[in-house]
């Protein structure tokens, strides 16, 4: 018998849904239509005729609608893992006494020199699909464990070949300057030679980077050095963003609005000053609520302040071998509620509408006609069911652009 195959972005309908459109919850219940990879056609029940549903696969009805999530923030690509440092956390010791004894970043930079491409591919592709898993569509990946140029350029080559072989989107930023190499040991300034002249340079030839970060704190990079960073590059016309005021008050907010920066990222020692400068250039403030549990943070981001001067507050996983080592993005929705005190539509915004914001791509993280149709519906009655409960397997399906992936 004779078979008619589907094309590849056919007309798909979901009915009778509660919506969250990436900034706010809708009332009622509505409807929403898909064809050729963009939202068509959108509105309340009792708008939806038969000229609506003519051709279009019913996808069913119920459950919530969301974008796809978006983690604005990850480490994903690294080798070995750093179990010995939770124990000695747990002993008493604290991130930065880890880094001094050469810990931390600088234990997974040797165990990622020593893998090749193929290893490191492989790794990444696991933990990346668990999050595909629960419901991302889009992922931003920072080199910054090779630390020289053959190694940085290494981890972005994997990080690009994660978004051609796996249904996600994937964005690439070079983070070279986010601890010293041991071999630049008592030479930072020489190692920030290395980054803007050589490293950045090269990334950037072989496109493999869409925008470039650094490490401002006192156990990392000075303002003066990140700042020699972000001149390299706008110089090559790449968006720039920070770690920033993790530890300490560093000044790395304010510098990276200066520079009409994406985002400054952890910010739990953001003054009012970097506060301002942020709502002043739109920059996003990303919070990582996994690393703040991890290393079993007091010190709270300033979110009411934040709140007032109408910074845009992102969530992220921070997934990474040391301080976030966790893959699942529902459960920051619930820890930037719980932890930091977010409100469930502020956190699902978080990591919808804001994230999109935060890795340069505002064109995705919403709900409206004409956008890219990268979607979840979710076997949940309403939106805020995502940050309250922590439990896997809520996914009914996930759309990337129109093509139905999971469901």
């Amino acid at each position: 018998m004779a078979t008619t195959s589907q094309p590849q972005h056919p007309s798909r309908l979901w009915r009778d849904l509660s919506l969250f459109d990436g900034l706010t919850t809708q009332p009622g219940r509505c409807w929403v239509k898909v064809e050729d990879g963009r939202i068509a056609a959108m509105g309340a029940m009792d708008s939806l005729d038969q000229a609506q549903r003519a051709d279009c696969i019913d996808m069913g009805s119920g459950g919530v609608m969301t974008p796809g999530l978006i983690d604005c923030h990850t480490h994903l690509v690294y080798g070995g893992q750093r179990s010995d440092e939770f124990e000695l956390r747990l002993e008493g010791a604290s991130y930065e006494d880890i880094s001094r004894r050469g810990g931390g970043i600088l234990g997974t930079v040797q165990a990622t020199r020593d893998a090749d491409e193929a290893a490191l591919f492989t790794t990444a592709a696991t933990r990346l699909g668990a999050m595909i898993d629960d419901g991302v569509t889009s992922v931003e990946i920072k080199s910054g464990y090779g630390l020289s140029t053959d190694d940085e350029l290494k981890m972005l080559r994997v990080a690009r070949r994660l978004g051609r072989e796996l249904p996600v989107r994937v964005s690439t930023t070079l983070l070279a300057a986010h601890a010293l190499p041991p071999e630049y040991h008592g030479n930072a300034d020489g190692y920030i030679d290395l980054v803007c002249n050589e490293i950045l340079p090269a990334a950037h030839a072989e496109g493999l980077v869409d925008a470039v970060d650094v490490f401002c704190e006192r156990i990392a990079f000075s303002r003066e050095q990140c700042l020699r960073v972000f001149e390299a590059a706008r110089a090559l016309g790449l968006p720039v963003k920070a770690h920033a005021e993790q530890l300490s008050l560093s000044g790395g907010a304010s510098l990276v609005a200066e520079h009409h920066g994406l985002s400054a990222d952890h910010i739990e020692y953001l003054d009012d000053a970097g506060i301002a400068a942020m709502a002043e250039a739109g920059t996003v403030g990303v919070l990582l609520p996994g690393a703040f549990y991890t290393l079993r943070e007091t010190q709270q981001p300033p979110i009411d302040a934040m709140r007032r001067a109408g910074v845009a507050m992102a969530v992220a996983s921070d997934a990474n071998p040391g301080t976030s080592p966790i893959m699942l993005p529902t459960l920051m929705l619930n820890m930037a509620c719980t932890l930091l005190r977010l409100t469930p539509q502020e956190a699902l915004a978080g990591m919808t509408a804001h994230a999109a914001t935060a890795i340069g791509t505002a064109g995705l993280g919403r709900i409206t006609v004409g956008a890219i149709a990268d979607l979840c519906v979710w076997d949940v009655q309403r939106p805020a069911e995502l940050a309250y409960a922590v439990q896997p397997g809520r996914l009914r399906h996930r759309v990337l652009e129109g093509v139905l992936t999971h469901g």
